[in-house]
């Protein structure tokens, strides 16, 4: 699908930042220069989804409700993946457990946008009114947004060194990261994490499905369960987060306070750890405790609608891949690998980012181009079908992944990115490292 958004070099250059923290600590380590280039169409195609299954299926992504409708002043898009933010949808329109995507329609178009994005997200469920990027602006959550930095830093006080067991080609060899992200952006993340060489152990809830993502996101780490409201999930929580040496997390501002985990108190269980925090909306403004998605945040930011009107299309466009999440974990994983090598030095530091203030940097990307004529770059495009792909075993079945996006260049020894577990599902190891 073509793009009003320059979405491939939005990739190239996301990951790009990633690849050159892991070649500045490789360099760290091994004394030599390192650089790393990321290739522009394998950075589009990561971005869209690195793994094809052979011979069985994933299951579809999205749930039949999760959709754009036209409301009476204009249009709203319900997020329903998950079973309780679909219960808060039905509960808010009055409609049945059972019910489908037309008859949601029907109920939808009785309300005013804003108005029902306010009752579905009251509810505890996830929805987005569709806004023009000038209403978006003019919004507080979208003022607040663009005064954030891209990537937002802390300095924490300063302790002894740590000690790495990292080398050149896997610079992150024996790093503990406690993963405690969920759906994309996070898990894309500690994915990269995982490719040079960090022991990532994702932590999900009891009951929690990703099954349409984990062949994706899951390789490379262990995944357990724990439930962090109750005191065994917290003390176990506690225990992993004293050996820890990165967190990172996507819970909402005030989210971990309230499980007994705010940064202070990470601090104390395991001085020095390095954190880094996601969320959808911001970390400032009345939206940074609300509930998001990369799609929702294209819906209020004015992006799905700029590709509508670019398209001449009679509903909103979207961009062709879920580009906030991706780019966000990229930045992410940048900011873990370089507070890091910092902490290498007896630095510490914390990091925080958001799919919004991803979203203000794609939108100035764009506007700096508006004298070329999108959608950009797409003649020198290699087809996805062309790009080279390794072949993989998953505890689902074969399957073929895409060959890493960048590329490395020393006079010494270079990082490789690969992944010493298969993917495997939620769940399906101990909580232990």
């Amino acid at each position: 699908m073509e793009s009003c958004y320059p979405v491939r070099s939005f990739a190239a250059a996301s990951i790009a930042a990633a690849g050159s923290a892991v070649a500045e600590l490789a360099s760290r380590l091994s004394g030599a220069p390192v650089q790393a280039e990321a290739d522009p169409d394998l950075a589009r195609a990561w971005f869209g989804g690195s793994f094809r299954p052979a011979g069985w299926e994933i299951p579809p992504p999205w749930d039949p409700l999760s959709r754009d409708y036209p409301c009476t002043d204009g249009w709203i898009r319900l997020h329903t993946n998950a079973p309780h933010h679909r219960r808060a949808a039905l509960a808010v329109l009055g409609l049945p457990a059972d019910t489908g995507p037309e008859t949601a329609a029907v109920a939808v178009r009785a309300w005013k946008g804003g108005e029902l994005e306010e009752a579905v997200v009251d509810a505890g469920g996830c929805a987005a009114q569709l806004r023009t990027a000038e209403q978006w602006q003019l919004h507080p959550q979208g003022q607040a947004v663009r005064a954030e930095p891209l990537i937002g830093w802390s300095r924490r006080a300063a302790r002894l060194p740590a000690e790495t067991s990292g080398t050149p080609e896997r610079p992150l060899d024996g790093v503990r990261v406690l993963d405690l992200t969920r759906v994309i952006a996070g898990p894309v993340a500690t994915r990269f994490l995982a490719g040079f060489g960090a022991r990532v152990l994702r932590i999900d809830p009891p009951g929690w499905q990703e099954p349409a993502l984990e062949a994706e996101m899951t390789v490379g780490k262990s995944c357990t369960r724990l439930d962090l409201r109750t005191p065994d999930g917290t003390a176990k929580v506690r225990e992993l987060v004293s050996t820890a040496d990165l967190v990172v997390h996507g819970y909402r501002p005030g989210a971990l306070a309230g499980l007994g985990l705010d940064e202070h108190r990470l601090q104390q269980l395991r001085p020095g750890v390095v954190t880094v925090a996601l969320n959808a909306w911001g970390w400032t403004g009345p939206w940074r405790g609300r509930r998001g998605f990369d799609s929702l945040v294209q819906t209020a930011s004015g992006i799905a609608d700029a590709g509508m009107a670019w398209a001449a299309a009679d509903a909103p466009l979207p961009l062709p891949v879920q580009a906030l999440d991706h780019a966000t974990a990229y930045l992410a994983a940048a900011a873990a690998v370089r507070a890091w090598t910092r902490r290498l030095d007896g630095e510490v530091n914390a990091a925080r980012l958001s799919l919004a203030r991803t979203a203000v940097e794609l939108q100035r990307a764009a506007d700096a181009r508006r004298p070329v004529p999108p959608p950009w770059e797409l003649p020198n495009e290699r087809s996805e079908r062309a790009l080279p792909r390794t072949a993989e075993q998953t505890w689902w079945g074969p399957g073929e992944r895409l060959v890493p996006p960048l590329d490395f260049r020393s006079e010494g020894p270079v990082p490789s990115m690969v992944w010493d577990r298969p993917a495997a599902p939620l769940g399906s190891a101990p909580a232990a490292w």
